[in-house]
């Protein structure tokens, strides 16, 4: 599994930007994906995630500002990010687990796309 982040970039105070992240290559399932981010000097951190089912979930700190979706038919999912503050500033990678086969696992990252929040 190859996963293709983009979308990052540098964003006012209170902006908003839409990251992307695409998987490709030959795999039997994708059940789940997500967000995590790294800020400077700070351990990574899971952002939003959803499953195969649909079900998400949200870091406190991006409750009510994120939102995770996808699109099964693309093996993409997305992250629309509003309201955005410098706490926001960090690198975000892409995450995909499922399966290759019916008892091979992957947990899969992509590389990471940097957002940048500043006046």
């Amino acid at each position: 599994v190859q996963l293709q982040a983009y979308g990052g970039g540098l964003v006012q105070p209170g902006g908003s930007l839409r990251l992307s992240c695409a998987a490709s290559g030959r795999f039997l399932s994708i059940n789940a994906m997500g967000w995590y981010r790294q800020a400077p000097g700070k351990q990574r951190e899971l952002v939003a995630s959803i499953v195969s089912g649909g079900s998400t979930g949200y870091a406190d700190s991006v409750k009510g500002r994120f939102t995770i979706s996808s699109d099964n038919a693309r093996n993409t999912v997305y992250l629309q990010m509003n309201s955005l503050n410098s706490e926001d500033t960090a690198v975000y990678y892409c995450n995909a687990q499922g399966f290759y086969s019916n008892y091979l696992r992957y947990d899969q990252w992509g590389q990471g796309t940097l957002v940048t929040v500043s006046s």
